[in-house]
């Protein structure tokens, strides 16, 4: 594919974050103008739109924007580790072990919400380590690390449920969380949160090169000179650093981690360093579209935005199978 046409792609992209940030600022219950946003850098908050804007609808839009570039960035580490086009953070159990160390890290240490990243951090990893290495263990096809997966996020869940029973303040709206949503954003919790995302897709675009070589298999990679097992788990604590670090102020939100890079390679093919940069970008518009939608279709009433990601990424899951099925015949 011509790098030209991916220079395009990514500065389209770029525009249309810019154009659906202002869109979201701007549109809701509240119409604010423009003009109105504007003032803010002159004249400061002076009206109660712009009190909205800042202290409402300026944390989500941070918020849409770094949990789908995290979300993405770790779908594309996911699958590309795992060699498997099916996997992504929600599917094989990351997202729900990120919220099961976030939900214990709030039972146990109440009041610090500092801490709630790397609760969510923490389980994230724990638990995409224990899915490879099932993998690794018994020689499982893809298609049997993801029903693994599975397994795993419903046994995380039901442990999640758990604590929830025997804690109720555990996590506050524990229906909202495991949902996902992106309304009333703990901005304490946002800032280390974002600050790790940033951090996570800075590294993992600087290492772009030794995840191509991943990408060739195990031997071809060890032939180039590269330290396989280094580097797989490596990329694994950054994609549950991803995982986690949106699962902390975003909740279960689902299937973005798997339709972002699919749509990314159909756009700029499997070139790290291309999907990378794309699939940020695509993530956090994407996100952004969807909270929006959520916020407008029914105003002036509010679904989590994990619903329209549901009804979205569920027929594109089943899309998927069918597609590897077709495929296989």
């Amino acid at each position: 594919m011509e790098n030209n046409k991916r220079i395009y792609y990514i500065i389209g992209l770029v525009f249309l974050l810019l154009i659906s940030s202002v869109v979201s600022l701007a549109v809701g219950t509240v119409s604010i103008s423009l003009k109105e946003m504007l003032a803010l850098f002159t004249d400061g908050i002076t009206t109660s739109g712009q009190r909205i804007v800042v202290y409402v609808r300026g944390p989500r839009v941070i918020a849409a924007l770094f949990a789908g570039a995290g979300l993405a960035v770790s779908g594309v580490i996911i699958q590309t580790i795992l060699a498997n086009p099916m996997a992504g953070p929600n599917i094989i159990g990351v997202n729900a072990g990120a919220g099961f160390g976030e939900v214990l890290c709030s039972a146990v240490f109440p009041g610090f919400v500092l801490f709630l990243p790397l609760g969510a951090f923490l389980g994230a990893f724990v638990t995409v380590l224990f899915v490879y290495a099932l993998g690794r263990i018994t020689g499982s096809s893809k298609i049997t690390i993801v029903l693994a997966g599975i397994s795993v996020n419903s046994l995380i869940n039901a442990a999640t449920d758990t604590i929830h029973t025997f804690n109720d303040d555990a996590v506050l709206n524990s229906s909202s969380f495991r949902i996902g949503g992106l309304q009333g954003v703990n901005i304490n919790v946002l800032i280390p949160a974002c600050i790790a995302i940033f951090v996570g897709i800075v590294i993992t675009y600087a290492l772009h090169n030794e995840m191509e070589l991943l990408s060739l298999g195990d031997d071809t990679a060890k032939t180039l000179g590269l330290s396989v097992s280094k580097y797989r788990l490596f990329f694994l604590l950054l994609a549950a650093l991803l995982a986690g670090s949106c699962v902390s102020f975003s909740g279960l939100l689902g299937f973005v981690g798997l339709i972002v890079p699919h749509i990314a390679r159909i756009m700029v093919g499997s070139e790290c360093k291309y999907l990378i940069i794309v699939s940020t970008l695509l993530g956090a518009v994407f996100l952004m579209i969807c909270d929006l939608l959520a916020r407008i279709l029914f105003s002036p009433f509010e679904l989590p935005v994990g619903i329209i990601l549901s009804f979205i990424g569920a027929p594109f899951f089943i899309y998927l199978l069918l597609r590897r099925n077709k495929n296989r015949m």
